[in-house]
C-alpha cells in the first residue's frame, strides 16, 4: 500500500479470504491496520467502499465468501486548524455557546477539498477556546448545515456544553424550521413524510428514500406558507437529522427544493438562483444551565428574498 497524503485520495484494494465469516467494517479495519473503526465506518456510509465491485454502505455488511474489497481512502486533513479572521453574523454567544447565522457557501468543518474558510476556522479566531472541543477536527460543530444551506446553526464552547448539546439533537428534544421554496407543489397544503433514507450506492455524494427496512428511518414536516403559479413556499420541520433529509424528502415528494442542482429537476430554474432555496429560520433548545429552551431566528438572506419578491411581482 502506498502511504496518505494531504492532497489526494488513495485507492487500496483487499482480499477478503472467505472464511471465517466477517463483518465489512472489521475486516477493512483490521487489513488496514492504522484507522479506527469509527473513521472506516463513516467511510463505509459515505459510500467508499465496494465489495465485488458493487458499493456498500452498510457497516455490519457480512463478508461470507471471497471477495475482492475497493478502499477509496480519503486525503488526511490538517491536525492543526489554523483560526481566519472571517467574519461572523453572531445572533448569540454566552460561555458555553455560539450562535450563527451562517452564510451560503460556507462549510462548517473543514473536509477533503474544504481544508481552510470554513466556520470552524472563522469559529476558532472568534472563540479560540473552542479548539479541542468535541474532536480536533471538528472542534465545537454538534450539528450541521449543508455549504448552500444558510441560517441558524449552534456551536459548544466547552465539552460540558458539547455533549449537552449533543444530546438534545440525539434525543430530539431540538425543534427545527427551515424555510424551503419548491418546484410546484405537494400533494396537500400540509403534511408529514415518513421514508427511510440511505446512500444512493450509484452516487456517492446523493441521497435516496428506499424501501421500508432498509436506510434509516427520516421523518419530515411540512406546511404550505404561500402558493405561486409554479413554486410553493414551505416551512420544513426534520424530526430526524439524516443527510440532506429535507431535500430527498421534498425531491422525494414531487417538489424539489428550487435550485437543487443534486436532486432537483433536470432543467435550469428561470429563478435568480445561484443555489438551492433552503434557510435554516430557526432552532429552539435548550442551553447548558438552563431549564426552559430558547428560540433562535435567522432572517432570510438577501438573495432568497430577492427570488420571493420577483415571484411575488409576477403574482400581482
Amino acid at each position: 500500500m502506498t502511504s496518505e497524503t494531504a492532497e489526494t485520495e488513495r485507492v487500496v484494494t483487499l482480499a477478503f479470504p472467505g472464511q471465517p465469516a466477517q463483518r465489512l467494517d472489521k475486516f477493512v479495519t483490521a487489513a488496514l491496520g492504522t484507522y479506527s473503526r469509527n473513521r472506516v465506518q463513516g467511510w463505509i456510509k459515505e459510500g467508499r467502499v465496494s465489495v465485488d465491485g458493487k458499493p456498500v454502505t452498510k457497516t455490519g455488511f457480512l463478508l461470507e465468501r471471497p471477495s475482492t474489497v475497493v478502499v477509496h481512502v480519503p486525503p488526511l486533513l490538517p491536525a492543526n486548524i489554523e483560526p481566519e479572521d472571517i467574519p461572523l453574523d453572531v445572533l448569540f454567544e454566552n460561555q458555553d455557546v455560539l450562535v450563527v447565522n451562517k452564510p451560503a457557501g460556507m462549510v462548517v468543518h473543514p473536509s477533503p477539498g474544504h481544508e481552510q474558510g470554513t466556520l470552524v476556522h472563522a469559529a476558532l479566531a472568534h472563540a479560540p477556546d473552542i479548539r479541542g472541543v468535541g474532536g480536533k477536527h471538528r472542534p465545537g460543530v454538534v450539528h450541521r448545515l449543508d455549504k448552500d444551506t444558510s441560517g441558524v446553526i449552534i456551536l459548544a464552547k466547552n465539552d460540558q456544553a458539547h455533549q449537552f448539546l449533543q444530546a438534545q439533537f440525539k434525543d430530539r428534544s431540538t425543534r427545527k424550521i427551515y424555510l424551503a421554496l419548491v418546484e410546484g407543489a405537494p400533494p396537500t397544503p400540509t403534511g408529514r413524510i415518513e421514508a427511510p433514507i440511505d446512500r444512493d450506492t450509484n452516487h456517492r455524494k446523493r441521497m435516496k428514500v428506499v424501501p421500508p427496512g432498509r436506510g434509516r428511518p427520516a421523518t419530515t414536516e411540512y406546511r404550505t406558507l404561500e402558493t405561486f403559479p409554479q413554486h410553493t413556499l414551505l416551512e420544513a420541520r426534520p424530526l430526524t437529522g439524516r443527510t440532506h433529509q429535507i431535500r430527498v424528502h421534498l425531491a422525494f415528494l414531487g417538489c424539489p427544493v428550487a435550485g437543487d442542482a443534486l436532486y432537483g429537476r433536470k432543467k435550469r430554474t428561470s429563478l435568480p438562483l445561484e443555489r438551492h432555496f433552503l434557510h435554516a429560520y430557526s432552532l429552539t433548545i435548550t442551553l447548558p444551565g438552563e431549564t426552559e429552551p430558547r428560540t433562535f431566528t435567522a432572517p432570510l438572506p438577501e438573495d432568497l428574498e430577492h427570488v420571493l419578491a420577483q415571484l411575488r411581482g409576477q403574482t400581482r
